[in-house]
């Protein structure tokens, strides 16, 4: 392990953190609250911090893969621990624990809150909670290499540690390119959205705010009713819709872009996420007929707000679902497990790697009943080989030890089982509510620091897919040979 590398991308993900921190400032000093200290302090702290470990002396072709892992788990838990510091030192969240929760949930995209009274935050606060959400949406090592191609060309070990889904495709030969036409893309969607929500009525802040949560797949709002607050159909369908955008894999809009619809459209994950939205939407609102008078436009704009904010692991809501029939809560649960698609800014265990599952699956019964045919598993018409299989299964594996783990550590609250098993499920898969006290209109207050911590570290784990962190453990990766 090159350790001067690790700490030179920590410092340039660190210093850039700190400027990230001038807009909510500047709300702060226009509003003249109480956080402005803590902003600052925050901003020349971290700053500090930053500059040093910048200027650490290194050779960047030293980066290998086991310095690109070390690098993403590192730099994810510092830059949450350090951008809570706003949270506690301005008092809005006395707990130092809960402050890094918030914040972790943040910048991985969760939505998990300990905030119980979220509409008596400053603006400041508000904004840079969400702010979060968008640059953890792409990953912020993805950030830091569109804005520092420096970084090397060998960043791609970082791309591939960081990046949701089980592999990361460079649309161009330059991974510092690449990740520049992901967040040209990423911040366009979310200007035009910021624009619909703004005539559809909504105010421009809050607009910033909801745009930063549905482009991130995270899920803060600035209300505590969340989107049903402004009981508006427009501004409902606009973020539903723009949720199953930013659910997607970014690389189909960039061939779009290049005019090749027709391979973006015969994308198999694609046409899989696409396919069970709509047949969740269907199914559950037909279920739920009888709680809106059998008003089907109604409960199709329920349901089909509930099923994108679940499947893509937004988190926003406008119903309480925790009312609703126990068939539409079995299968908002199973979408908490698929996620969103490989290449987005959701998270989740991906569609793509479910998919895998079912055609590995459906392999083994026809290698069974035909022992003696030559097949393959097959994804957009190419070969899966054994690596790729065997990476997929050891992530089913890690996923579901970590999840277990934490429910057992989670339990000694005592809570119920489903509030218990939904409330880790909603971490790790970076949903944000879950099912019972941890639904739509409650949060995650009640836990215990332990459990909060465990929660937060799911969070992180979840966002960076289980291996990047769980190498950190391994006394292996910290050899210097």
């Amino acid at each position: 392990m090159n350790i001067k590398v690790v700490l030179k991308i920590l410092g340039t993900v660190l210093f850039w953190e700190s400027l990230l921190m001038f807009p909510s400032l500047i709300i702060s000093i226009i509003d003249n609250t109480y956080e402005i200290k803590a902003f600052i302090f925050s901003i020349v702290l971290i700053g500090v911090i930053g500059l040093i470990l910048k200027n650490t002396n290194t050779n960047d072709s030293q980066l290998r893969k086991r310095e690109g892992y070390a690098s993403v788990a590192i730099c994810w838990l510092a830059m949450s621990l350090l951008g809570a510091l706003p949270f506690y030192l301005s008092g809005a969240i006395p707990s130092y624990v809960d402050a890094v929760f918030e914040t972790a949930s943040g910048f991985t995209t969760t939505g998990s809150s300990i905030v119980t009274d979220i509409e008596s935050f400053p603006r400041g606060l508000l904004f840079w909670r969400s702010f979060t959400h968008w640059i953890g949406g792409m990953g912020v090592l993805v950030f830091t290499m569109a804005l520092v191609p420096s970084m090397g060309a060998r960043s791609v070990f970082l791309a591939r540690a960081e990046s949701p889904g089980p592999s990361f495709g460079k649309l161009v030969p330059k991974i510092s390119e690449t990740a520049k036409i992901l967040y040209v893309i990423y911040g366009a969607m979310t200007l035009i959205l910021i624009v619909f929500l703004i005539i559809a009525g909504m105010p421009v802040f809050d607009s910033l705010i909801h745009a930063f949560g549905t482009a991130g797949t995270g899920g803060f709002s600035s209300k505590a009713l969340s989107v049903g607050y402004y009981n508006n159909p427009w501004i409902e369908w606009i973020i539903a819709v723009f949720m199953f955008l930013f659910g997607a894999n970014f690389a189909l809009y960039f061939l779009i872009i290049k005019g090749e619809w027709k391979n973006a459209l015969k994308n198999e994950e694609f046409r899989f996420y696409g396919i069970t939205v709509l047949a969740a939407a269907i199914l559950i609102c037909i279920n739920i007929l009888p709680l809106y008078n059998y008003s089907v436009i109604e409960a199709l704009r329920h349901s089909a707000f509930q099923v994108s904010t679940v499947v893509t692991t937004t988190g926003y809501a406008t119903a309480d679902f925790n009312l609703w029939p126990m068939f539409s809560k079995s299968i908002l649960l199973m979408l908490m497990f698929f996620g969103a698609c490989a290449g987005s800014t959701g998270g989740g265990v991906k569609f793509i790697r479910i998919l895998v599952l079912i055609k590995s699956v459906a392999y083994e019964i026809r290698h069974t009943v035909h022992p003696n045919s030559v097949q393959t598993v097959k994804i957009d018409g190419k070969s899966l080989d054994n690596d790729n299989l065997k990476s997929i299964m050891i992530f089913f594996f890690s996923y579901v030890a970590v999840m277990i783990s934490a429910i057992i550590i989670v339990s000694l609250d005592n809570f119920d089982f489903t509030t218990t098993f939904s409330a880790v499920l909603a971490t790790i898969s970076n949903i944000g509510p879950g099912l019972e006290v941890v639904g739509p209109m409650g949060n995650f207050s009640e836990f215990s620091d332990l459990s909060k911590i465990t929660m937060t570290a799911c969070m992180i784990i979840g966002r960076l897919e289980v291996l990047p962190v769980i190498t950190l453990f391994s006394p292996s990766i910290w050899k210097k040979h």
